[in-house]
């Protein structure tokens, strides 16, 4: 028999491989349009960015050594031109040469993979603008990185790839900006998961413009000018395309081969429309195990294995079926690792699927062992117990987290089952109660009514029935809690005692800072006789997920020390051990050590929780002590803190001592407007932090110029149309002359070199001035998010007046 593989790399290289060692007498030839038969594609960009130093180290095997081992005929630079399924033939093309010739075939195999998307955009052809899908795009990438002074570049496209030349180039020392057309990086994951790589991201120097597009790429004298939808123009030295991947169906489809919406149609037994030729890996649709749909999984795990089924089937006759796959997936973003397995909640709702979620924090391994690191799962199951899914992300062991919910989902094991596993335990390595324990514990809790939930994203729809109790220690609300106006803080351990305090007409939401505590105090409560929920994952996930993205305001280069300018004497300094401690565990250690130096002391703090980095900054700056240093190098936080006062003391407050400024702006008219923005931008200028509040009339100051097409009822369709639409429709309140005072004011500040109020707004969100819409005000107006600028934060009182308790200045205008 004699047997064709077109395409080579995961699954023809497998396939092939494969076929050698269950038929030592077909005659097998593997043909490769590119220099390279099989590579390890996956590691590219850790080559850019010096991580992975040898070259040839990429290089799995070779035309040589497939000839040796295997008794393959491999052809590099060779091209399929054409299929004659009739004849059963292939004409072939030497890419070396220009000579085409024809090669006969029993059975033939199809593994052209994939090609990345490559938009139709002005500049998109530029000479700094690269993809990376093979060997010879990296060189191409690393020449130009060597022969090229390169100090910016942008990556488009937030998937695996970008996420991975994110990370090398910054690693190289570029100032690196990742542009995703989606709100979030990583889709295969749900937001709220999603926003850890953002954090993550940002703290280590990427800029990230999600919910946005590239427009054109403009090559000027010395620079390249990126341009995006929503008119941000980026400066850089060169752009990386990652915007997806589209399978490779010409020749298939030329050939008259069945295709479905996500590549070649194939059977169970990975066989087209011809019993003849068979096809695998990234250019084929296989079935998503799950929902018994078609799918395209661009993934080196299925091509692998489909490789070696389909040889058997190709030389036994389809005696093993491919069961399809639950798309299992894991990446590297700086310290972080993100893995998801099976369904997220946007699939389920887009197949009106009934689940049930939950969010279980837990260490990677036991306690009390150093180097501790936190693990957040998210469990999707439905109310029956079947898993769904699972997402996680985490510093350490979130890899063998996945690996056991993957197996778990792909034999069918319920939540309920999960609390059986039976886990490999050592201190070091895990805990007697493993995480994964913990999410079946927590979910069939969930599922037998042991405990009700409440999500992060239903709490800013909670009504005045309902009471948010924070059962967390003083010290964990000081650092920031969930700001609404129907919030009690109890520590836990005062729960008992102060009972009565709590309203026992209201449904009592209870949070702790990421759930365990809260579940503590919820069996108090319900035995107590109070309705009561717990917010799944606590303050931590909430925080996390509803957070404003915070972009590096300056770029360092990675592992630079985060150093203000200042000296000290490090002969004499503390050190307190924190690793593997949870929060609020090394910010209670640090507060009781700190009460044991003396005034002009240095504490060096060594801790694992993530939070930790950000939480002692603004610890210090509330308690009168002073940063020296925070730096982080493969999940270790390590703080330096001078002592500034002689008792550390935490209190509530009860006077005004902020230096901050609050706007509200009530008005929607130009002049006000340009008022309340002048005022804002001088005092972002002076490093001030800055509020503005935006209620009823000054609404219309926020609203996008285009037309947003969403549903609404008449009212607010009337109130819409009767209203300006953005900052470029206001008019003066005063000398208005049906628009000639309007038309006379703008004249006037373009003569004097005035910025327009879309400009000075511009500046003010990029001077980091925070600008909150009323809720309630929208809610009346009939105005939706979606008709609000990018960057408006949606907000009520409370988050308005949580800002003016630190401010000294407060202006209605």
């Amino acid at each position: 028999m004699k047997i064709i593989i077109i395409g080579g790399v995961a699954g023809g290289a497998t396939a092939a491989a494969r076929l050698r060692r269950i038929d030592e007498k077909s005659e097998i030839i593997m043909v490769e349009r590119g220099e390279y038969v099989s590579f390890a594609n996956c590691g590219l960009p850790y080559h850019i960015g010096g991580i992975i130093s040898d070259r040839e180290r990429l290089l799995v095997s070779d035309p040589k050594s497939f000839k040796e081992k295997f008794n393959v005929d491999v052809r590099i630079r060779t091209e399929a031109q054409s299929i004659d399924r009739k004849n059963r033939t292939v004409t072939m093309k030497n890419l070396n040469t220009g000579e085409e010739y024809i090669e006969k075939y029993d059975k033939l195999l199809l593994s052209p993979g994939a090609a990345p998307l490559r938009l139709n955009l002005p500049g998109i052809d530029n000479e700094n603008v690269f993809t990376l899908r093979n060997m010879k795009d990296m060189d191409t990438i690393i020449s130009w990185l060597g022969n090229h002074e390169v100090n910016r570049a942008v990556v488009v496209g937030g998937g695996f790839i970008g996420l991975e030349m994110v990370e090398n180039l910054r690693h190289r020392g570029l100032d690196v900006s990742l542009v995703e057309l989606a709100d979030q990086v990583m889709i295969n994951m749900d937001y709220d998961m999603a926003a850890m790589i953002h954090t993550e991201l940002t703290d280590n120097g990427i800029t990230l413009h999600l919910n946005n597009s590239l427009v054109s790429i403009e090559k000027k004298a010395r620079e390249t000018v990126v341009s995006l939808k929503d008119g941000t123009q980026l400066e850089t030295d060169m752009v990386i395309m990652s915007a997806g991947v589209k399978p490779e169906t010409t020749l298939a489809q030329n050939a008259g081969l069945e295709l479905g919406n996500r590549g070649i149609k194939v059977n169970e037994y990975l066989c087209t429309n011809d019993e003849n030729i068979y096809a695998v890996g990234d250019a084929v649709e296989i079935e998503n195990q799950l929902l018994g749909v078609k799918m395209g999984v661009p993934l080196a795990g299925p091509a692998n294995r489909q490789g070696r089924i389909v040889a058997d089937n190709m030389v036994k006759g389809n005696v093993k079926k491919y069961e399809g796959a639950i798309g299992t997936s894991i990446a590297k973003i700086f310290d972080l690792t993100a893995a998801s397995t099976g369904l997220n909640e946007k699939t389920l709702k887009r197949n009106d699927m009934q689940y049930i979620k939950s969010f279980v924090i837990r260490s990677d391994h036991a306690g009390y062992y150093p180097g501790a690191v936190p693990i957040t799962i998210k469990l999707l199951f439905s109310p029956e117990g079947k898993i769904y899914g699972a997402q996680a992300a985490g510093l350490n062991g979130v890899d063998k987290r996945m690996d056991v919910l993957a197996a778990a989902i792909k034999m069918g094991l319920t939540v309920e089952q999960l609390e059986e596993l039976e886990l490999s335990y050592a201190p070091p390595y895990g805990s007697a109660k493993d995480p994964v324990n913990i999410a079946g514990y927590v979910a069939n809790n969930i599922i037998k009514g042991d405990m009700k939930v409440v999500q992060w994203d239903e709490i800013d729809g909670l009504g005045d029935e309902y009471l948010l109790l924070d059962v967390r220690e003083k010290e964990e609300v000081e650092l920031g809690t969930i700001n609404k106006p129907n919030m009690l803080h109890i520590p836990l351990g005062s729960v008992r005692e102060r009972i009565g305090e709590i309203d026992k007409s209201k449904i009592i939401v209870i949070f702790c800072q990421v759930g365990q505590r809260g579940y503590y105090a919820y069996n108090i409560l319900k035995q107590n006789g109070f309705n009561v929920r717990n917010l799944s994952g606590g303050y931590k996930v909430y925080n996390c997920a509803t957070k404003k993205i915070e972009n590096p305001k300056a770029i360092k280069t990675v592992g630079e020390k985060t150093r203000p300018n200042c000296f000290f004497n490090t002969d004499n300094i503390s050190v307190l051990d924190a690793t593997g401690l949870q929060c609020p565990g090394p910010i209670m250690e640090t507060y009781k050590k700190m009460n044991s130096l003396e005034r002009g002391e240095i504490l060096e703090i060594k801790a694992t929780d993530p939070g930790f980095k950000k939480d002692i900054v603004k610890w210090a700056e509330k308690t009168g002590n002073r940063v020296l240093d925070v730096r982080q190098e493969k999940g270790l936080i390590t703080a330096k803190i001078q002592k500034g006062t002689d008792e550390i003391q935490i209190e509530e407050k009860s006077v005004n001592t902020g230096d901050n400024k609050t706007i509200v702006v009530f008005s929607g008219d130009l002049d006000k407007a340009l008022a309340s923005f002048v005022i804002a931008n001088g005092a972002a200028a002076m490093g001030k932090k800055v509020t503005m509040f935006f209620t009823f009339w000054g609404l219309n100051v926020l609203r996008r110029s285009d037309t947003v097409h969403i549903q609404k009822t008449f009212m607010e369709k009337m109130f819409g149309k009767m209203m300006p639409r953005g900052a470029g429709k206001l008019k003066l309140s005063k000398m208005n002359m049906m628009g000639m005072g309007t038309k006379m004011i703008k004249g006037v500040m373009k003569d004097k070199n005035i910025d327009p109020l879309e400009k000075m707004m511009k500046s003010a969100m990029e001077n980091g001035v925070k600008l909150i819409a009323c809720q309630m005000s929208m809610d009346m107006m009939g105005i939706k998010e979606e008709e609000l600028i990018p960057g408006v934060e949606i907000g009520g009182v409370a988050t308005y007046l949580a800002d003016a308790e630190d401010s000294n200045v407060n202006l209605f205008i």
